[in-house]
């Protein structure tokens, strides 16, 4: 794969993550606006997660049966679809049955079909000493992108003053520019090389890497099982109950969010390249659980705002060295499955913590969803570090010589 199909999944990924930037934030404001609540807006979140999570997995398995173009293409038709029908769906259970089987995302992260496919093209184009640099710009095109998304959750209320359409109009319309950038994005996947697919013939997708990934799944969905009561839509719609913001403040202040996390792709690289990246997931990842578990108890908005701040100039850092991690630790033709295998779990982990979020807002407001992610992510962190410490990258082996088997990790 040369650069100008690199370039083309790059941009794919940032109109992509645009959509759902400003989707995630639109969701819950147009859920509450057809009249449903807290709990329904999580109901239809963790519909959007499960229904992810099923599709990455069956597509994930049998992708190396597939040319990767032509299976993402079909993921872009089936996301212009998902934007129509929630566009023109008012009534719960056909919005429900969208969720399910669409592409709809309710986090600013990818959680979508695409994520295997791309980071398995991704890893094959680079050596391993620019593979985490390469993960990394596929992140923070991803994250600038869903920060803009998010400033234009604002665009509604400027159609409702300019223009005087109403809010659900001017939501529905949000929906339809949604299945457009689907369009848009088949458009740019078309100009990928057809034979981008690993050998047709091979039966088992993965094999000598199955104990590794498999521990690496479990210790990612309990991740994702965190990550999952604080999804976009959650915090957005917790800021909402608590302190009565508008969307358009909502949007500027994931805009910065998003901002912070793009910045902190690059510095990951860095961090990395010092001390491994396990070590980097973990000791990034810890005091931004810890930011979470504070935020509830903060009395003013502002001291809220600054913790989650902090929060997203650390929090992802583990994305792109994630990616990288597993793409290094197994072989390369069983990367597609390994990235799907470590990605669909927590899609389908954090299926149901969602709907404990809208449970736990709809009885208080208070923002015990942010206390069990941050706890949650915590142990997390520290079962990750105890079982992968000692399992380096290739890259990394010259300096950290491992002590014990990586399959038995």
């Amino acid at each position: 794969m040369g650069p100008s199909a690199i370039n083309r999944i790059l941009i794919a990924r940032g109109l992509r993550a645009f959509a759902d930037g400003y989707v995630s934030l639109l969701l819950p404001l147009y859920l509450l606006g057809l009249g449903y609540g807290p709990l329904e807006v999580g109901v239809i979140a963790t519909a959007t997660l499960l229904g992810s999570g099923l599709l990455t997995l069956v597509v994930g398995l049998q992708a190396h049966r597939f040319h990767y173009r032509s299976v993402l293409l079909a993921a872009t038709v089936l996301m212009t679809f998902t934007g129509l029908g929630f566009a023109a769906c008012t009534e719960f259970w056909p919005l429900l049955l969208i969720a399910i089987v669409g592409t709809l995302n309710p986090s600013s992260g990818d959680v979508s079909v695409f994520l295997p496919l791309e980071h398995a093209a991704l890893s094959r184009s680079v050596t391993d000493r620019e593979r985490t640099a390469a993960f990394a710009r596929y992140s923070l095109v991803g994250a600038l992108l869903a920060a803009m998304g998010s400033l234009a959750a604002g665009v509604p209320a400027l159609l409702a003053t300019a223009f005087g359409v109403s809010q659900l109009g001017s939501l529905q319309l949000m929906f339809v520019a949604y299945a457009v950038l689907g369009l848009i994005t088949a458009a740019i996947y078309r100009g990928l090389p057809a034979g981008t697919t690993e050998s047709r013939t091979r039966n088992a997708p993965l094999e000598k890497s199955r104990r590794r990934v498999y521990a690496l799944a479990a210790l990612f969905s309990l991740d994702a099982f965190g990550g999952g009561f604080v999804v976009q839509s959650m915090i957005a719609l917790w800021l909402f109950q608590r302190f009565g913001l508008s969307v358009t403040t909502a949007g500027t202040i994931f805009f910065w969010t998003g901002l912070l996390t793009a910045l902190s792709y690059l510095v990951a690289v860095r961090i990395a390249k010092r001390i491994g990246l396990v070590n980097t997931m973990v000791f990034t990842h810890l005091p931004s659980s810890l930011c979470l578990i504070a935020i509830p108890f903060m009395p003013e908005l502002q001291y809220v705002i600054a913790l989650l701040f902090v929060r997203s100039a650390l929090s992802q850092m583990d994305v792109p060295t994630r990616s990288s991690y597993v793409m290094a630790i197994v072989e390369p033709s069983e990367r597609p499955a390994a990235a799907t295998l470590t990605s669909v779990p927590r899609s389908l982990a954090a299926t149901a913590s969602p709907f404990l979020a809208g449970y736990m807002l709809a009885v208080s407001p208070f923002g015990w969803p942010l206390i069990a992610a941050g706890a949650t992510k915590i142990v997390y962190d520290l079962l990750l570090l105890a079982m992968f410490r000692r399992v380096p990258a290739p890259e990394e082996s010259a300096r950290q010589r491992p002590v014990a088997s990586p399959d038995h990790a």
